[in-house]
């Protein structure tokens, strides 16, 4: 095959020179911190409001009041984490299993009863997320060590 100047093969590829790219993990979990956020206000104001109408055992609204209360405080913390990835996902991973199962558990006991032990799970997540970022470096981008 015959190459010369014109071919597609042999054009330079062309360079972004508008600026520094954003560095999408950051992105992500900015991104990510928001959306739990936003959706920790909804899933605490329909438990104070509409779950009422149909659970009245205290307990449950109390678990899920909790769920609301952890899953705010940390969508606040990934957002400003959002430039360490370990603490970031340590905290994603325990919002969703430490606020998704006592949510799940809330809703139907029996059904989600295989839930109950990832509840200490997430809440660990929670915990290794704030030591992670004990024990990182102030200000610096944390990145997952290679094996």
């Amino acid at each position: 095959m015959a190459t010369d100047e014109t071919s597609p093969l042999l054009l330079p590829v062309e360079q972004d020179t508008t600026g520094p790219k954003e560095d999408t993990m950051s992105t992500l979990l900015w991104k990510t911190g928001a959306v739990f956020g936003a959706t920790a206000v909804g899933l605490g104001a329909f438990g104070a409001h509409g779950l009422k109408k149909h659970i009245s055992d205290p307990n449950k609204l109390a678990n899920w009041s909790t769920a609301a209360q952890y899953q705010l405080i940390h969508s606040v913390a990934l957002l400003v984490a959002s430039n360490n990835p370990v603490a970031g996902a340590f905290f994603t991973a325990g919002m969703t299993m430490f606020s998704g199962s006592l949510y799940a558990l809330t809703l139907d006991t029996e059904r989600f009863r295989f839930m109950g032990p990832v509840t200490p799970l997430g809440g660990l997540c929670l915990i290794a997320g704030w030591l992670t970022l004990a024990f990182g470096k102030r200000g610096a981008a944390m990145r997952w060590p290679r094996v």
